[in-house]
C-alpha cells in the first residue's frame, strides 16, 4: 500500500502544478507574517522552529502563496535536520526534525531559510526540476510547485547556501506595499 500512498501523492502534486501554474491576474495585498504563521500551522513540524522576521504586506494570491510556504516549511523538516544520526527508525530522512527556519525581508522581496543539511552548490539548480528529488519517498513535485506558484506572480526564486548552513530560499521582484 505505499506505492498506492505514493502514486496518490503523485497526482495530487500535479493537479496542483496544473492549477497554479497559470498566471496570477488578480492578487490582493497579504500579510506575509499571517500567512507563514498560518501554514506553520497547517504542516507537521515536529520540533522544528520558526522566526518569522518581517512584517511586509505583498501583493499576492494568498492560497497559492499559502501553499508556497506549506511545501517550504514541509522541505525543510523532512530534508533539512541539522541531526547526523542514521538510525533506520528516524522520523525523517536525515534524523530528528529538529530545524530552525527563518522568513525574513529583502529589499525587492522575502526570503525563506532553514539550518539544516542544505543542498549542494550542483543541485541548487536542479531542486525545481519536476521528478526531482532526494527521498525515494517523495515525489518530487513540492519545490516545482513552488517555483510554477513563484513564477506565475510574476517573481523569481533560487537557491543559495543559508547562513548557518541549510538553505536559503530567495524569492525577488515581488509587489511590496507601503504599511
Amino acid at each position: 500500500t505505499n506505492a498506492l500512498g505514493r502514486i496518490r501523492a503523485l497526482i495530487e502534486d500535479i493537479r496542483t502544478v496544473a492549477r497554479d501554474g497559470r498566471a496570477v491576474e488578480d492578487p490582493d495585498p497579504v500579510d506575509l507574517e499571517a500567512v507563514v504563521d498560518t501554514c506553520w500551522q497547517n504542516v507537521e513540524t515536529g520540533e522544528a522552529t520558526l522566526a518569522v522576521e518581517t512584517d511586509q504586506v505583498i501583493r499576492a494570491d494568498k492560497s497559492r502563496l499559502q501553499q508556497v510556504f506549506e511545501n517550504l516549511v514541509r522541505n525543510a523538516v523532512e530534508h533539512g535536520s541539522t541531526s547526523s544520526r542514521t538510525n533506520s527508525d528516524d522520523t525523517s530522512e536525515h534524523g530528528d526534525d529538529a530545524v530552525e527556519i527563518t522568513v525574513g525581508e529583502l529589499g525587492d522581496g522575502f526570503y525563506f531559510e532553514d539550518d539544516g543539511v542544505g543542498i549542494g552548490p550542483s543541485e541548487q539548480e536542479v531542486v525545481f526540476e519536476a521528478g526531482y528529488s532526494t527521498d525515494e519517498k517523495g515525489t518530487g513535485f513540492g519545490l516545482s510547485i513552488v517555483e510554477e506558484i513563484i513564477e506565475a506572480h510574476g517573481w523569481t526564486i533560487t537557491a543559495t547556501d543559508g547562513i548557518d548552513g541549510g538553505v536559503r530560499f530567495e524569492i525577488r521582484d515581488v509587489e511590496i506595499l507601503d504599511q
